[in-house]
Formats: structure tokens, sequence, C-alpha cells
């Protein structure tokens, strides 16, 4: 039951990072958006970007390191759930699969065995069974990519905050492999999900990433980012 705790405490903590970027605006004031985890809302005539800079485009620097954002899902982060004594990627396949079983290993006391996730990005349902080729078929996507982050100046981050960026629960998402290896490090501007029913979702969640860092954003992922805003519902 402390596990069960511990995972919904960090659920809530990384759902309470998304709602407070977006209910509070750059200036403090009340943001007229509000999102919910499971149905996002748009005021009209809101900005799904307000608070955010926008560049002309993405300079890639070509010195991105993945080492430099730490060991990948590793428990040692300020992130919420981190130092739950389970390793961020299992953590994430707890959050996000249903049906599952348990299995004790040295990461996690209490890991996902199996599962199956409702993939979000292609609407696909896919079965899950840890095992040497675990990552094919399900893998945790990092919603704004480390690399574009890097780019758009992660870079200059201090260690911690790169560490705690990498497993910050509301950056990431258990998703379908195929989908996150066709997505790499692309940011809205050159692929969106294919499931156009989650794009509402996906453009709520990646600009409060963006918000919640200080991140910019380059202007074909803003324009992006806003017709996808556009087609959630109203209230």
């Amino acid at each position: 039951m402390k596990r069960r705790s511990l995972i919904w405490l960090s659920v809530i903590a990384a759902l309470s990072v998304i709602v407070a970027v977006q209910v509070m605006n750059s200036t403090g004031e009340p943001d007229p958006m509000v999102a919910r985890a499971d149905v996002p809302t748009v005021a009209p005539g809101s900005d799904v970007l307000e608070g955010i800079v926008i560049v002309p485009q993405r300079v890639r620097g070509y010195d991105y390191r993945r080492a430099a954002f730490g060991d990948a899902w590793d428990d040692e982060n300020s992130a919420p759930g981190g130092h739950n004594g389970c390793d961020t990627r299992d953590d994430i396949l707890d959050r996000d699969l249903v049906d599952k079983t348990y299995v004790f290993t040295k990461r996690c006391p209490q890991a996902v065995a199996t599962g199956v996730l409702l993939d979000p990005y292609t609407s696909a349902t896919v079965p899950f069974t840890r095992g040497a080729n675990v990552g094919q078929a399900v893998q945790i996507d990092h919603l704004v990519p480390l690399a574009y982050a890097w780019d758009m100046g992660a870079r200059d981050w201090p260690d911690a905050t790169k560490i705690r960026f990498a497993n910050d629960p509301a950056n990431l998402l258990a998703v379908a492999g195929r989908a996150n290896q066709d997505k790499g490090d692309q940011p809205p501007g050159s692929w969106m999900p294919p499931n156009h029913a989650f794009w509402c979702q996906y453009a709520i969640q990646f600009a409060a990433v963006l918000r919640g860092y200080s991140l910019p954003v380059d202007q074909t992922s803003a324009d992006e980012l806003r017709r996808a805003a556009a087609t959630c519902p109203s209230h």
C-alpha cells in the first residue's frame, strides 16, 4: 500500500505542475486556460502559448549529450516520484498502463510485469510484457524531447535541473515504441501524434512543460501547437 500511495502522490504532483502552470499566467494573474488530465478545455480567445517566448527557428548545436541529463530513468532526482524506490520508467509504466501485474526487480520492488497500453499517439492497444525486448512495444517518450530542449537552452541549465527535466512525469508518456521512434527529437512543427484525437492534450501538455521550464518554442511549432489547441473543447 505504501508503494501505491507514493505512485499516486507522484501522479498528482505531476498533474499539479501542469495545472499550476496553466492556471497562472506570466503576470501572476489567473490564466483563462484551464486543463485537466483527461479532457483539457481552453477558454475562447486564450493563447495556449501565453508566457512562452517564440523564436524564429530551432538552431541545432550538434553538441547534444544524453549523458548530461543523468543516467536514464535514475530514481535519484528531484522530480515528483524521485527517491521513491523505483526508477522513473517503472513509475510511468505503473501510471500509464492498465490491467497490470507486478514483479520484484533490483530497480523497483513492485515493477510492472505485464500490462496493456492504450497508446495515446496511435490509439492502438499495445500489450506489455517485461523482458529482453521490453522496449520495442512500449517506450517512455519525453513530450518535449531532450535534444530539442537542449537546443532551446537546456544546455545551460544546472545539472540538477537537467536531471529533473529528464525524469519529470509531466514531460513523460508511455507510448507505442514505433511511434516514439518516428517522433525522435522532432518538435510539433515537424511531428504530431498520428492520433488526431490526442492533439489537444498533446498541445496543452507540451506548452505546459515549455512554460514550466521557461523554454522557448520555434515559430513553426508554435503555429502547430495553436492549431492543435484549437481542437480543444471550450468552457
